[in-house]
């Protein structure tokens, strides 16, 4: 497959897994960009042994790393807290909207590091279970046990919440 087709239909995917790890549109963007560009830059490096997928959700996750290190996620992170949302909306349903997403990315904060990263990358990122256990150096059936064990456990969390 061509780079140019691979990056259409992978790039909404990695995206997406940087707009729910860091709940911003431009760190997303420039993230993704970032992956991309490095891709291109170690396309040479890459082996055979993953798809190119999982490699480039291993360099994702490398480059979300090095982020959430750096000065300027931890300045983010205060201005995010400081920074009011849309006007088109009431404010109650602004309320109910941002306790629903919290709650959810509360829920997924609750769960255990590998769980976290699991139920992100199948969701987000759209991986199989393979690629999953691939790149965490796990199984394919590890993946899908922690999936459907976290799926479980933030359906009860959330219904714990709305009861």
């Amino acid at each position: 497959m061509e780079l140019e087709e691979l990056y259409k239909e992978i790039q909404p995917r990695i995206y997406a897994f940087f707009f729910i790890k860091t709940s911003s549109k431009e760190i997303a963007e420039d993230l993704t960009q970032e992956v991309f560009y490095e891709a291109i830059k170690s396309m040479h490096s890459f082996s055979q042994q993953s798809s190119i997928q999982t490699w480039l959700f291993s360099i994702a996750r490398n480059r979300l790393l090095k982020h959430y290190r750096s000065k300027k996620y931890k300045n983010q992170l205060n201005e995010m807290l400081k920074k009011e949302t849309g006007e088109s909306i009431t404010p109650e349903q602004e309320v109910l909207k941002n306790e629903a997403k919290q709650n959810l990315i509360e829920y997924l904060n609750q769960l255990d590091e590998l769980s976290k990263e699991v139920v992100t990358l199948r969701i987000y990122g759209e991986l199989s279970f393979k690629e999953i256990g691939s790149l965490l150096g796990k199984s394919e059936n590890f993946a899908r046990v922690t999936f459907h064990r976290a799926k479980l456990k933030l359906q009860k969390e959330m219904e714990g919440y709305h009861g």
